[in-house]
């Protein structure tokens, strides 16, 4: 009679640990491939929202201001294929109508 209450608490504990020791190789097999697939992969972008930029110095045929449209952060280069093309720098700078303003680099020498 002990030997069948020893022998079955010894398959009972043995299949327990069994279990146990597999969900947490699962577990650490798991956190691994998350931190080895974040690491090898740039960090998710943040999304960018469309901004109207005012190009400074720049006119439309009728006189008014010429108006760009882009997704590009601040501090991106822009080149505009007025007259003659020319490049422009995005910034952060609100200006009185609510668009953002770029300011005019250079005229594009290809």
């Amino acid at each position: 009679m002990l030997t069948d209450v020893l022998t079955g608490w010894t398959a009972e504990t043995l299949g327990g640990l069994t279990v146990l020791a597999a969900v947490a190789l699962a577990g650490w097999f798991r956190r691994c491939l998350a931190v080895s697939s974040s690491v090898s992969s740039p960090a998710p972008a943040v999304t960018s929202t469309v901004r109207t930029y005012t190009l400074l110095g720049v006119r439309a045929a009728d006189g008014q201001p010429v108006h760009l449209p882009s997704s590009r952060a601040a501090g991106s280069r822009v080149i505009w294929n007025g007259p003659a093309r020319e490049e422009f720098v995005l910034t952060d700078a609100v200006l009185p109508d609510g668009t953002y303003a770029a300011e005019r680099v250079g005229l594009y020498q290809p």
